[in-house]
């Protein structure tokens, strides 16, 4: 025990607290929007179930990970369509593309439902519902595709195995307490459900760039560069910004359109 208290694990700690929450916002900002898709008196226990089953496999993906971490960066196989497509492609590397590519295709799903449906209050129907250990299952499996890219990140940081679990576990009971409050505010203010499905976009993005950066992707000659996090949460700023200027405008138009309406003789 008292190997595990010392300086070094202490501060790599306090980092790793830190990337965790950093990296966990998109995960959070998933179940948030997933959990609505289950009947209405389970979407508290789906929200609560999913991430904890998804930390306790999160836990044993590390514990794997340290263990094959050599052996998970061999690569599967390679190819050299010169020209065309060329890279090596790994277990992480399929990960990270097959991630980016679920997300990507989820959160296009989701936006095209939300534009096709006539009405809101129809969307929120039982008929919609998806069954609760349906969406839990979907919840548990992006939680660990979430996971696959902060681990290999906090595995750069320690290997120290004790020290990385607390760190996965701060930040499972983090998005606990906080996983209620932002379905909250995504229901009361539902615009902010697509600013949502728009971020799991570029999450899926930079998936892929992370994805075909560490497998030396090249399509037709160019190769694939990861996005930076930094650029990453600017992007995601700069979206909220944005949303919260829009949101702010219109409420303002609406104003004067009801006081336009209202001075109009007439009326």
């Amino acid at each position: 025990m008292g190997d595990l208290l010392t300086l070094t694990n202490l501060g790599n700690l306090g980092v790793l607290i830190f990337l965790q929450a950093v990296l966990g916002f998109d995960n959070l900002l998933y179940i948030s929007i997933e959990s609505q898709r289950a009947p209405e008196q389970d979407q508290a226990k789906v929200r609560r179930w999913g991430i904890l089953i998804a930390i306790a496999l999160r836990i044993i993906l590390l514990f794997v990970m340290i263990q094959l971490i050599g052996a998970l960066s061999k690569p599967f196989f390679e190819i050299h369509w010169t020209g065309v497509l060329e890279g090596s492609f790994n277990f992480s590397v399929i990960v990270f593309l097959f991630g980016g590519m679920f997300i990507m295709y989820t959160a296009v799903k989701e936006i095209a439902h939300l534009l096709s449906i006539e009405h809101l209050e129809k969307d929120l129907n039982a008929d919609s519902r998806k069954s609760t250990w349906g969406v839990i299952s979907l919840i548990v499996f992006m939680n660990l595709i979430f996971s696959f890219d902060s681990i290999l990140s906090a595995l750069a940081i320690t290997d120290v195995f004790p020290v990385l679990a607390f760190a996965i576990i701060l930040s499972g009971v983090a998005m606990l307490l906080l996983a209620d409050g932002v379905t909250r505010f995504i229901q009361k203010n539902r615009m902010y459900e697509v600013l949502g499905l728009f971020v799991l976009l570029i999450v899926g993005v930079v998936l892929l760039g992370e994805g075909g950066h560490e497998g030396h992707l090249k399509f037709f000659g160019y190769a694939v560069e990861p996005m930076s996090k930094s650029t990453f949460y600017f992007s995601v700023a700069v979206l909220f910004v944005v949303q919260a200027i829009q949101t702010r405008y219109q409420k303002k138009l609406a104003m004067e359109r009801l006081h336009e309406q209202g001075s109009t003789p007439g009326h």
